[in-house]
């Protein structure tokens, strides 16, 4: 009987134990159903190629926003557009000569203004233009800055032997073509600007004009003039070319200078600019061979 107590004992614990069937047994106790585990667990992200996809859209989703936007702001809005252009730099060509040959669409978007096409039209339709700049200018203008060629020497326009001469006859209704540096004829002009020596191509019966051409002497005088001292520019009437080695400057109060051929002209140049020094009250220059100038006359 005692045997049944203990044994009803040990069974009374194993029905009211609290820790629930099989705690004192040993015996772990049963998982919970699968359904629990299924509501409990986190969602999971898809693997492989579509996790790859995913995240690629979620990365540029904001990006394609953004720059769907900013193609609306500069091509689609009315914020960004043409509304002025502004010219800077001009001297003899007007304002509206350069907006002319710029055609600056206004109201256009100003993103599609491409400069360099601007600069380039410039530059086609308007030979006095030696360089020039354009540039947008957010938000709403574009800028143009130019600047013009500076004539070094002029020459008489239609002259008879068809690239320049002499003055001296005092014709009316002649035209000066104007040269810069570089030897590009960009412009004409009714009056001779002052302090701009004309250029006189003399080579009727000359070997040179026919072994170099017009065009190559005008090139050899333009390097003359252009290397000359301003004050010594400014003071030249006439540079006469009659061949390659006989270039002579007609100056102020009848002085004249030998220069001989355009070459070495920077030294020449240095050379006469010492010997007027020197020679205050000559009449004649030669500087033909720079290291031993000579002046003469009084």
């Amino acid at each position: 009987m005692a045997g049944r107590t203990a044994a009803a004992g040990r069974g009374g614990r194993d029905q009211h134990d609290p820790r629930g069937p099989g705690a004192g047994s040993g015996t772990p106790p049963a998982p919970p159903p699968d359904r629990w585990l299924r509501r409990r667990r986190a969602p999971r992200l898809p693997e492989g190629r579509g996790r790859r996809r995913l995240l690629l859209a979620l990365a540029l989703g904001p990006a394609l926003l953004i720059g769907g936007l900013a193609l609306w702001l500069l091509y689609g809005s009315a914020w960004l557009r043409v509304e002025s252009v502004t010219v800077t730099g001009q001297r003899v060509l007007t304002e509206r000569q350069v907006l002319d040959a710029a055609d600056v669409p206004l109201g256009e978007p100003l993103v599609s203004v491409d400069p360099g096409e601007v600069e380039r039209r410039l530059l086609e339709a308007l030979p006095r233009i030696g360089s020039v700049e354009a540039a947008r200018s957010w938000p709403h203008g574009v800028e143009l800055t130019v600047a013009e060629r500076k004539a070094v020497v002029v020459m008489v326009q239609d002259a008879e032997n068809g690239e320049g001469g002499g003055d001296e006859d005092g014709r009316r209704g002649r035209r000066y073509a104007e040269v810069d540096g570089e030897g590009v004829l960009f412009g004409t002009v009714a009056e001779r600007p002052a302090g701009v020596p004309l250029l006189a191509l003399d080579l009727a019966g000359s070997p040179s004009g026919h072994r170099f051409g017009p065009e190559t002497m005008r090139e050899e005088a333009v390097g003359v003039a252009a290397a000359l001292p301003e004050r010594v520019r400014r003071d030249t009437r006439t540079i006469r070319v009659r061949s390659y080695d006989s270039i002579t400057l007609e100056m102020s109060g009848g002085r004249t200078v030998v220069w001989g051929s355009g070459e070495d002209s920077d030294a020449k140049a240095r050379s006469l600019t010492l010997l007027m020094k020197a020679a205050d009250g000559a009449e004649r220059f030669d500087v033909s061979v720079p290291g031993t100038p000579a002046a003469s006359g009084s």
